[in-house]
């Protein structure tokens, strides 16, 4: 599959959210796990790259079926100063 700039950069930022799951990626883009590592891969410096790795390898957030919790938003101590 090819992407434009944007969408790949899209793509990278949700692979970098801790709370966004491969599975909610692949909903939108259409783009499995394996095909996102390869993404991150062709597209990050290799320091970078290891970096993203070592931070999801086995994290339960970015994959829906190991979550222990249910989706919803986190707001920042900041944010409910604003209202």
């Amino acid at each position: 599959m090819t992407f434009d700039k944007s969408n790949i950069s899209r793509i990278i930022e949700m692979a970098w959210e801790d709370r966004t799951t491969f599975d909610a990626i692949e909903a939108q883009f259409g783009v499995s796990e394996k095909e996102v590592i390869k993404i991150m891969r062709d597209q990050l410096k290799p320091s970078s790259f290891r970096l993203w790795r070592k931070r999801v390898n086995g994290r339960k957030t970015k994959h829906q079926i190991k979550r222990g919790f249910i989706v919803g938003r986190h707001v920042s101590h900041d944010q409910s100063k604003l209202k």
